[in-house]
């Protein structure tokens, strides 16, 4: 990993870590397997510390280009299966 994870100096280090940790899933669900409801959880916790729809956005975007990763494809895939596990 050669890249930052998109964050706000605005926000405190509890939010600052549960953004860190949602993006750290959505990278893990693309090297191994994770639990989809891991995922729906972490991403719930997400929104409560990004409730706008753009500023979400910004920030997966973000993620995606240092990344590689799509993380709303990835709680797309989370939301929508019925399987415990997802990789994708």
């Amino acid at each position: 990993m050669n890249y930052e994870y998109p964050i706000d100096e605005t926000w405190t280090t509890e939010e600052i870590i549960d953004v860190v940790n949602f993006f750290s899933l959505i990278e893990k669900a693309h090297e191994k397997q994770v639990r989809s409801q891991e995922i729906i959880m972490l991403y719930n916790r997400f929104k409560q510390i990004v409730p706008s729809k753009s500023e979400e956005k910004k920030l997966f975007a973000e993620f995606e280009g240092a990344s590689g990763y799509s993380s709303y494809k990835t709680v797309k895939r989370a939301k929508e299966t019925e399987e415990e596990f997802i990789k994708m």
